[in-house]
């Protein structure tokens, strides 16, 4: 086998090519993102990852219709030596490997060409689990930015000096411990991408959702009105949509005490209704 090169592979895209008349040469191997798209550029050992389950169903469908890109930068050719080795001990001491700040930076590198130096605009996210928790207000904020650079840790972390660098935000999806980010950096984008304009087609579906308005959903009930002797409130039967509209206002308050008190006492601080109890 030979040695790999000191060119660092370029980018990899997915989603759909926009055609354009040009007198330069285009290189056709070379990533095209469609022009104004949403992006999400994920720096990861393990691009062969991506897109996985965000190229399925309507996040899929979504990618291939061009309402949103997705670009993934290999960690690895930016590695130093023969080995393109990423990281190195920790200082100090202790078990486990830490990622390179010089090597994740030469990836970050490329990762913002083209893009606002704005964080607002284009937030740089290091999926860890010490970061703030992700939520659904996180997500919509992505969505509303121009896109999203993802930085996918493995072993012990990341040399905090390129976090400090690049103004990088701390993110986790949970209290756990996971062995990379990948599968945590496809769950927060498919949280966003499902909020860009076009994706799920019927925008009220994202306004009633659970964590929309600081509840969770209230239960869902379909065909047939009767299963194994349970049936259907028959409120949600009965046509009256005010009181439908209550009895799940009030289930959604019921569920939320229940099983996210820190929910619940959030909601009730913005409604400034101290300890009021969930409706019947």
């Amino acid at each position: 086998m030979s040695d790999p090169t000191d060119e660092p592979a370029k980018p990899r895209s997915h989603g759909r090519l926009t055609i354009s008349a040009n007198l330069q040469p285009r290189d056709l191997m070379a990533p095209q993102r469609v022009k104004g798209a949403w992006c999400a550029k994920i720096v990861t050992l393990f691009p062969d990852a991506f897109p996985g389950t965000l190229g399925l169903s309507l996040t899929g469908k979504a990618l291939d219709m061009g309402l949103w890109a997705l670009e993934t930068i290999d960690l690895r050719p930016f590695g130093l030596g023969k080995h393109r080795n990423v990281d190195d001990t920790p200082a100090g001491g202790g078990a486990g490997m830490v990622l390179r700040a010089d090597v994740v930076a030469a990836a970050l590198a490329q990762a913002g060409q083209g893009t606002p130096r704005d964080r607002a605009r284009w937030p740089i996210v290091f999926l860890s689990p010490r970061g703030r928790p992700f939520t659904q207000a996180m997500a919509q904020g992505w969505a509303a930015a121009d896109g999203l650079t993802l930085l996918c840790g493995r072993f012990e972390g990341v040399d905090q000096r390129v976090i400090d660098a690049f103004g990088i935000e701390e993110v986790s999806l949970g209290d756990f411990v996971m062995t990379g980010g990948e599968i945590a950096a496809q769950a927060m984008i498919d949280a966003t991408v499902r909020l860009l304009p076009g994706v799920l087609g019927n925008m009220a579906s994202t306004e009633e959702e659970s964590f929309s308005d600081g509840l969770l959903e209230h239960p869902q009930f379909t065909k047939p009105p009767v299963w194994e002797g349970r049936e259907i409130p028959p409120v949600l039967l009965s046509g009256n949509h005010a009181e439908i509209a209550r009895w799940r206002r009030a289930q959604a308050e019921a569920l939320t005490a229940a099983r996210r008190p820190d929910l619940w006492a959030a909601h009730q601080a913005r409604q400034g209704a101290g300890d009021r109890k969930p409706r019947k």
